[in-house]
């Protein structure tokens, strides 16, 4: 173990460094995969994950999205998904997540929604408005 490592793993440990919580890569869920079914064009696939973060110029066929996240340099989850195309159609899935049987899925959650009022400034008083007239009032 050299300086090189040893700087680093000190400040690590360090309580006074301010280490922020770092994410890279596509978040892709299991609900994700579970909508893929074999066939799907490449565009019905970058609707469903996403834009691949790794596409190799050399490998067309191939799309990868990795996932990093971690606090400092240290990663605490480390998540891979690679999707194959053969003839421009899905052909398999390799990776941390595998398409589950329908039996498996859990329910979608249903999204919430949520009724806000509509907001209604407060009545200003006889003393209020003549304030605001002469260009006393709070507001300006």
């Amino acid at each position: 173990m050299g300086i090189t490592d040893i700087i680093p793993r000190a400040l690590d440990r360090a309580s006074f460094i301010y280490r922020p919580t770092i994410q890279q890569g596509n978040v892709v869920t299991q609900e994700q995969v579970n909508r893929l079914k074999p066939g799907m064009s490449r565009e019905q696939v970058r609707f469903i994950l996403g834009s691949p973060t790794l596409r190799d110029v050399f490998h067309d066929n191939r799309w990868d999205y990795p996932y990093t996240i971690g606090v400092g340099s240290t990663p605490k989850e480390i998540k891979h998904l690679a999707v194959f195309f053969e003839n421009d159609r899905l052909a398999r899935i390799v990776g941390d997540y595998r398409p589950q049987a329908p039996d498996e899925q859990m329910p979608a959650e249903k999204p919430r929604v949520v009724k806000v009022p509509d907001w209604e400034p407060e009545k200003k008083t006889l003393l209020g408005r003549m304030a605001e007239a002469v260009g006393l009032d709070d507001d300006g």
